[in-house]
C-alpha cells in the first residue's frame, strides 16, 4: 500500500509540473506496435492466440537465426511463457567469458564435448574448507549432463579438450540478458576500476588491461591449444 501510495504521489507531481500550455504528446497507433508489444499488451492468454493465427508462430528455427537465442524478442510466441533457449557451440581449446544473467536462472546442458563449469554464488556463500573465502562450484560436464546457474550468479565454462563442445540452455525469463563482467567492469571511470581493485591494478595501467580484453564472446586456452597442436587465433 505504501509503494502504491509512492507512485500515485510521483504521478501527481509530475501532473502539476507540466505548464498548462504544454503541447499534448502523440499517442502511439496500436497499428504502429510490433507484434511483441502487442502481445504483451494484451488482456489474456486467448487475446494472445488469436494474435499468433498460424501454427508456424510456434516453432523456431535455430537454422534461420541470425543468433543462437530463442526470446521474446525474435520469437514472439514466447511473451507471458516466461522461457527463453539457446543452443551454442563451444570451439575446442575455449572458455566463454564470465558472465552472469541478471533477469533468469540457467540450465545449462552438454549435448556433445566436454566443458569445465566455474560458477560463483552470491557473496556469502563460503567454501566449506575455508569460511573466509567465497565459493566456487566446479563441476565437469559430459554429455546428457546438466547444471545450474541461479539468476545474477557468475559463471564461466571452459573447454579443455580438441573437439568442439556442443550446448542447449534453458531460461526462466523471457529476455534473460547476459552481462560480461570484465566488460562492464572496465566500462567504469578508471578511478573507480583503481579502487575495486585495491589498487593492484595501478591507474596508469587500467587503460592497457581494459583495451586486452577480448572482443569475442569465447577466448582461446593456451594450454589447450598446445596440447591438440592447434594455432592461436591472430
Amino acid at each position: 500500500m505504501l509503494f502504491n501510495s509512492a507512485l500515485e504521489l510521483v504521478a501527481i507531481t509530475a501532473a502539476l509540473a507540466i505548464p498548462a500550455n504544454a503541447a499534448p504528446q502523440p499517442i502511439t497507433s496500436p497499428s504502429d506496435l510490433s507484434l511483441t508489444a502487442k502481445l504483451r499488451l494484451a488482456d489474456t492468454a486467448i487475446e494472445r492466440y488469436e494474435l499468433l493465427p498460424n501454427d508456424a508462430d510456434f516453432v523456431f528455427d535455430f537454422t534461420k537465426s541470425e543468433v543462437p537465442v530463442a526470446s521474446s524478442q525474435n520469437w514472439p510466441a514466447l511473451v507471458g511463457v516466461g522461457a527463453s533457449f539457446s543452443i551454442g557451440q563451444l570451439p575446442a581449446c575455449s572458455m566463454a567469458f564470465l558472465h552472469l544473467h541478471p533477469r533468469a536462472t540457467e540450465l545449462f546442458s552438454l549435448s556433445s564435448g566436454h566443458i569445465h563449469s566455474e560458477m560463483v554464488p552470491q557473496g556469502g556463500v563460503l567454501d566449506s574448507n575455508n569460511k573466509k573465502k567465497q565459493r566456487v562450484i566446479s563441476t565437469e560436464l559430459y554429455p546428457g549432463m546438466v547444471t545450474v546457474y541461479p539468476a545474477g550468479s557468475f559463471h564461466s565454462q571452459i573447454n579443455p579438450d580438441c573437439e568442439p563442445a556442443n550446448f542447449t540452455a534453458a531460461f526462466n525469463s523471457e529476455e534473460f540478458a547476459a552481462s560480461l563482467v570484465a566488460g562492464q567492469v572496465f566500462a567504469l571511470p578508471d578511478d573507480v576500476v583503481e579502487r575495486t581493485f585495491g589498487g593492484s591494478i595501478a591507474g596508469e595501467d587500467v587503460e592497457r588491461v581494459r583495451g586486452a580484453i577480448p572482443v569475442d564472446m569465447a577466448i582461446r586456452v593456451e594450454e589447450c591449444l598446445a596440447k591438440c597442436g592447434l594455432e592461436k587465433r591472430s
